[in-house]
């Protein structure tokens, strides 16, 4: 980033390069239909604001999620929405999230308590699960102290457990924290 900032173009192709996989699946799980589009204007945000880009307040990954989330937020608002849910038409295309869930029997039981939490918590927890930032880099995307981030963290997760343990057949219970614990 900083490279980019000061005129260096194949630093920033370097950087789409490497986050355009991710940010392009952090937009997919929350608005599918728009993805593509999303993804774009955060190439396109984050390439004008480079020169804003401080290396002393986290890493690149972590302010393109804040740039792709505000990218996102205006686009709820532009919608007339506050928030996405994650709803029953949105899948994770990583296979290895799936192979972690009893996907036929937790995929809409973790819908549904994803949906219920908070969306401030809910945020952090995917921001930290599927996009793999830090609680630190997570809670600067959302705008939040990393202290007050954790906290948040720790009861959104608190509630996930208490909704996602279901009985199996067997009388064994199958919970679906893998990476959310």
């Amino acid at each position: 980033m900083t490279r980019s900032a000061h005129g260096d173009s194949a630093a920033f192709t370097h950087l789409v390069k490497a986050h355009s996989s991710a940010l392009h699946g952090y937009f997919a799980r929350r608005m599918p239909a728009v993805s593509e589009d999303l993804l774009a204007e955060t190439w396109l945000q984050a390439f004008a604001a480079r020169r804003t880009f401080d290396p002393a307040r986290g890493s690149a990954r972590g302010w393109l999620f804040g740039v792709a989330h505000n990218v996102l937020a205006q686009h709820l608002r532009r919608a007339g929405r506050t928030e996405p849910a994650p709803g029953p038409d949105v899948t994770d295309p990583w296979q290895v999230v799936d192979q972690r869930l009893d996907a036929a029997a937790m995929a809409p039981a973790l819908r549904r308590a994803l949906a219920e939490l908070p969306a401030e918590e809910r945020e952090l927890l995917l921001l930290i699960s599927w996009e793999q930032l830090t609680p630190s880099e997570a809670a600067a995307v959302v705008g939040i102290p990393a202290g007050t981030a954790r906290s948040r963290l720790h009861r959104a997760r608190g509630r996930l457990r208490d909704r996602l343990t279901l009985p199996r057949p067997a009388g064994r219970n199958l919970t679906a924290m893998g990476d959310l614990a």
